[in-house]
């Protein structure tokens, strides 16, 4: 263990500060990161790339403060600038706690209602391409329509709801701006 950190401790320093772009987090972070390893200790014995293991705990340790954070704000538009992470990381892992699993079936619910609101065209193109996952040459021959008025259907269809949800006082702490 002592050999492992001696050898790769400023390599994850490193990296914790790329991540952060802050110090006093970087150090947070390293230390979450060391605890872990000492906590999976028993496992480095079967580890053939040790700094590839070591990046991925210090990945997924900064994955989930950051995810944390997130659900604190609610916002993803307060996301750090230049944040080194892709979004799609960020998605939350799928063990969910009882408060997110309510949380994210509220917000189904918000935006299947106003969903619903929206004209017909565009709310049946949305529930077609989302729901129900067609694609958009299967949509144009369900619709009797170009691909493109299927395109352009989902694009004002979804600035549409983006719109509605935006003008909705309960709704709006949950919309992502994008």
């Amino acid at each position: 263990m002592e050999e492992l950190y001696a050898e790769y401790n400023r390599y994850i320093y490193h990296l914790c500060l790329k991540l952060t772009r802050n110090k006093a987090e970087a150090e947070d972070l390293m230390q979450e990161v060391w605890l872990k390893v000492v906590r999976y200790e028993s496992s480095i014995a079967q580890v053939d790339h040790a700094k590839a293991w070591l990046t991925t705990i210090c990945m997924n340790t900064f994955r989930d403060r950051y995810r944390k954070n997130v659900r604190r704000s609610k916002h993803i538009a307060n996301q750090p600038e230049g944040l080194d992470v892709s979004l799609l990381d960020l998605i939350p892992t799928d063990e969910t706690g009882t408060a997110e699993l309510l949380e994210k079936q509220d917000v189904s619910i918000m935006i299947r209602h106003k969903i619903s609101e929206l004209d017909a065209i565009y709310r049946t193109t949305i529930v077609y391409f989302y729901v129900h996952q067609y694609s958009l040459v299967e949509i144009a021959e369900t619709m009797k329509v170009s691909i493109g008025t299927v395109k352009s259907r989902l694009h004002r269809g979804k600035q549409r709801l983006k719109d509605m949800l935006m003008e909705d006082v309960r709704t709006r702490e949950y919309v992502v701006i994008a």
